[in-house]
């Protein structure tokens, strides 16, 4: 049995690994575009590879496999999960190395340029012929890190829908002055994405504030409704609506500002000099900035800066991560539809979609 993944990212080097566990006899050939495998990998968790979480849906099986490769992983407070040498390459090297040992071929620099129903799998190396073909490679965000989007070129042409695509776990831009002033400063907050004056979604969680706008772990997770947003034909306005102090209403806040004639005590003086400015000094008008901080949202970094894609192929276009429309063809990773927010569900997703596309195949033919 000839297995062709295209693609050598997390999902494509997690599939092609549990081919070979599953039967050492198995033909696996992972073509990768880039001159080498993984790089996204090395990216991911500021370069320690939050590699699953321990609320992930399928974290047991995640760690199973990687246990059945000999890494060792810790797991933080809030339960994220990392290697134990909090180092991605030290989980990059481990599958690379699970390759060769179990003789997966990577050919490198190789571009997939269509897949027929007959499962040809047409490249800029030449023409492969397989038995299952495993789309795995990526969506659109960090096309450097190999992720192009001309998967779903491919995906279309075997007649596969795609759901609009925008970037999703990206900073948002605003041209308000104020993220400028208060660049670098970080503020534990709840955050509201406003949609014409309509609340989409909140979420407590920490805001970095930059020179382009708002950044850190709450504003990636919300950022896919602005993604969505701005993709439509007809955008709304949109704002982030910070409550900066949400254990104080705003009559405390009031009674704290009058005693002590600003809020330097609670948000520092960057920004409560910010505010007080903003108010012109008055105390009511300070504590509903403090609760009800309106920023301008105009759009997001884009995809060069996006950590994962929203949209993707219609995920009741599969079965257990097979295609629904085309015989032995497989789909995993980030290509499939949908976004999870920070903290390693995604990368989990990714790793389990291989994990358990590879296990499906090998089901398929243990019956016959």
């Amino acid at each position: 049995m000839t297995t062709i993944i295209i693609g050598a990212g997390a999902s494509g080097l997690a599939c092609a690994i549990r081919l070979k566990q599953n039967n050492s006899d198995n033909e696996v050939i992972v073509l990768e575009r880039l001159s080498t495998a993984g790089k996204k990998i090395l990216a991911t968790g500021n370069g320690r590879c939050n590699l699953s979480n321990s609320s992930a849906a399928g974290c047991e099986k995640v760690l199973d496999f990687f246990s059945s490769l000999g890494l060792v992983t810790r797991t933080d407070e809030e339960g994220r999960i990392y290697p134990y040498s909090n180092q991605a390459v030290t989980v990059l090297d481990i599958l690379l190395e699970s390759c060769e040992k179990l003789g997966v071929e990577i050919i490198t620099d190789c571009t997939a340029e269509a897949v027929d129903k007959d499962l040809t799998v047409t490249t800029s190396q030449g023409i492969f012929m397989a038995d299952n073909v495993v789309i795995a490679c990526g969506g659109m965000a960090q096309e450097k890190l190999g992720s192009d989007g001309s998967g779903f070129k491919i995906l279309k042409s075997l007649g596969h829908k795609i759901t609009p695509l925008s970037p999703a776990l990206v900073q948002l831009t605003s041209p308000s002055k104020y993220p400028r002033q208060l660049k670098g400063h970080r503020v534990k907050c709840n955050m509201s994405i406003l949609l014409d004056n309509e609340v989409a979604d909140s979420e407590y969680g920490e805001v970095l504030f930059a020179d382009y706008g708002l950044s850190g772990i709450v504003t990636m997770n919300l950022s896919h409704i602005a993604g969505e947003n701005f993709i439509s034909d007809k955008p709304k306005k949109c704002h982030a609506v910070l409550d900066l102090i949400p254990e104080m209403n705003t009559d405390e806040l009031i009674k704290y500002i009058n005693k002590y004639k600003s809020l330097k005590g609670i948000l520092g003086t960057r920004l409560s000099a910010i505010l007080e400015k903003q108010a012109d000094g008055n105390a009511d008008k300070m504590a509903e900035f403090a609760k009800n901080w309106k920023l301008i949202i105009n759009g997001t970094k884009g995809f060069a800066f996006a950590q994962i894609t929203n949209g993707g192929v219609k995920a009741d276009e599969l079965t257990d991560y097979q295609s629904n429309l085309t015989d032995n063809i497989y789909i995993c990773g980030e290509i499939i539809e949908g976004n999870l927010p920070c903290g390693g569900y995604n990368l989990n997703q990714a790793w389990l979609s291989g994990i358990t596309a590879a296990d499906n195949i090998g089901e398929k033919y243990d019956k016959n």
